[in-house]
């Protein structure tokens, strides 16, 4: 019996290295190698996916934790309060250290030669931006005098200008001072402040829908007068009657609106009897009304629980309310919604229309060259940009298509155009045809996996070519459809570079789906996540201020994603479950 010894002397005493293995084979011959290529290789694509979700995790959940309020004494007589923001080290340069004087720049410079010529410096939310003109300041450690934590450091946050930082100073009501001392002025605002953001609530109400329903009745009324000239000319019988009617209708409606208009009138003046004045850390003094702070702390006494309480206000805020603040602060619930509404529509869209092209193609289709140029095809415009999808959306949908609906049946309407321009319809079908290959090859690569012995079965016993298919090739090939709805699903949940032409806005209060006749309104723009998050990293005015945003408003996007993903994989899971024990 032979052994690896007599093996190597009959080689001329050894073997080459590329054979040399357990039980003489080579690594690359048992792909170990290879093992060990693809496992890193996946522990690397874990690590960044992980990594990712993890930083934004932490960054969108940590946004809305309330921070201590510091007070900052600088060596040129400066004060300044604010929530520090950002911490790091940099090197300064000369002429910083030159403006701090002949008296203090010695003392700086001594302390940057003793360490490693860095320094530290804070970025501080300073806010105050209509007293001061700036929302953040840096500020360095060596010119930094003093710091402390004044105890009765409040945060405002109000409907407009961002935060306010201050002391505060005085309650009025009336006009009057009725308390001085920090303590009874807070006293005084809490008594008060939630009875005031109710009336404000109510004249928003007021404003918005009652005196919305009188403009929509004006507006319709209107209409029906231009209807009636277009259709009968402007001289005619009927365009006379419909005009004799707007005014009818425009006098009843005007009396409704003077009583809507006294109670406006009440709240405000109400609002106008109660105020607080703050004082800000330069000595300066500001007076606000209780309607227009959304919410106010004092940052220093807050106890865990009550940092809680404000940490969950703000998160109900963020997903309940509107924006406010140019999308930097407040909520973002019409993006929520429009993100999702837009996404059911364009699924609703994609996916018969994916599943009856790949049924033709698989099922009907003679295989020939037709066929196969139309497979390339689809396969090629998987890889097109997707701005071109927007833009022949915008020139399709919108225009030809918007433009001929506006022409047919809203010529009253026009040059203001209802269906011609950007909307929820025109976005959703634009995100369709951009998703639409994914579903076709899915469907596709799922009618072919359904074993020929079942539609050969089906024939057997008398069925038709399309009993066949709806009865035993559809349910069975019903997840892998499914699986490409979930993947068309994610790519057109996430997409924002259409969406910029064909609807999406920076603001949009109105929502697609309400409660107003005909409660669908598909020609309506919509507010999106994926927009949101780009209007707030790109276009905002206060970048600094709206960074957290973008943190949190990517992770409820992605929340949003991953939620109807997770949907349509219970689907498929329990389609798969239905259909698994009648496979042959």
């Amino acid at each position: 019996m032979s052994t690896v010894g007599d093996g190597q002397a009959a080689n001329g005493g050894s073997m080459p290295r590329s054979r040399v293995g357990r039980e003489g084979l080579s690594l690359l011959a048992e792909g170990q190698m290879m093992v060990w290529l693809t496992g890193g290789g996946l522990v690397l694509s874990l690590a960044m996916i992980v990594g990712l979700v993890a930083l934004i995790v932490w960054k969108g959940s940590a946004t809305f934790w309330p921070q201590p309020v510091v007070e900052f004494t600088l060596l040129d007589g400066r004060v300044f309060m604010g929530e520090v923001s950002r911490d790091e080290r940099y090197t300064p340069r000369a002429a910083e250290i030159e403006a701090l004087g002949t008296e203090h720049a010695p003392a700086a410079m001594a302390g940057l030669r003793e360490g490693d010529g860095e320094a530290r410096r804070r970025l501080v939310r300073t806010g105050n931006f209509d007293v001061s003109g700036t929302h953040f300041t840096w500020i360095s450690q060596f010119e930094v005098q003093g710091e402390q934590r004044p105890e009765w450091a409040v945060v405002v946050e109000r409907l407009s200008w961002g935060r306010f930082y201050g002391t505060p100073v005085r309650f009025m009501v009336d006009g009057e001072t009725t308390a001085e001392s920090p303590g009874e002025v807070w006293e005084a605002f809490t008594g008060l402040h939630k009875e005031r953001r109710d009336a404000w609530r109510e004249r928003v109400r007021i404003e918005r829908h009652q005196i919305g329903a009188l403009n929509r009745e004006l507006e319709r009324s209107r209409l029906q007068v231009r209807r009636a000239e277009l259709r009968f000319g402007s001289g005619s019988v009927e365009a006379a009657e419909a005009a004799e009617d707007s005014r009818e209708l425009t006098d009843s409606l005007a009396s409704k609106y003077k009583i809507l208009e006294s109670k406006l009138d009440a709240i405000r003046a109400e609002d106008a009897r109660y105020g607080m004045v703050l004082r800000t850390a330069d000595g300066h003094e500001k007076a606000f009304l209780l309607s227009e702070i959304v919410r106010a702390y004092p940052a220093n006494r807050l106890s865990v629980m009550a940092k809680v309480s404000i940490y969950a206000s703000r998160w109900r805020e963020f997903l309940l309310d509107e924006p406010r603040e140019a999308n930097s602060e407040g909520g973002v619930f019409p993006a929520i919604f429009g993100t999702v509404t837009m996404t059911l529509l364009m699924t609703a869209v994609v996916v018969p229309f994916g599943i009856m092209a790949a049924l033709y193609m698989r099922e009907y289709a003679r295989g020939g060259l037709v066929i196969s140029a139309v497979r390339i095809a689809v396969n090629n415009l998987a890889g097109v940009p997707s701005i071109v999808f927007g833009v022949f959306g915008l020139g399709f949908f919108c225009y030809f298509v918007g433009g001929g609906i506006d022409g047919l049946f809203f010529k009253e309407r026009l040059p203001n155009p209802t269906f011609g321009t950007g909307g929820v319809m025109w976005a959703s079908a634009t995100l369709a045809l951009l998703t639409l290959p994914v579903v076709i090859v899915a469907t596709e690569e799922a009618l072919a996996a359904v074993p020929r012995s079942m539609r050969e079965g089906s024939y057997g016993c008398g069925a038709s070519k399309w009993q066949t298919i709806w009865r035993i090739v559809l349910p069975r090939a019903t997840p892998g459809i499914m699986t490409g709805a979930i993947l068309a699903m994610a790519r057109g949940a996430g997409e924002v570079a259409p969406l910029m032409l064909v609807g999406a806005v920076k603001l949009a209060p109105e929502l697609p789906i309400d409660g107003v006749a005909p409660f669908v309104h598909a020609q309506r723009s919509f507010m999106h996540l994926g927009f949101h998050v780009y209007d707030l990293g790109f276009q905002s005015q206060n970048s600094e201020a709206a960074k957290p945003m973008v943190y949190t408003t990517t992770l409820l996007l992605l929340f949003i994603i991953v939620t109807l993903n997770l949907a349509a994989i219970w689907l498929r899971a329990r389609l798969s479950r239905r259909f698994r024990g009648s496979q042959f």
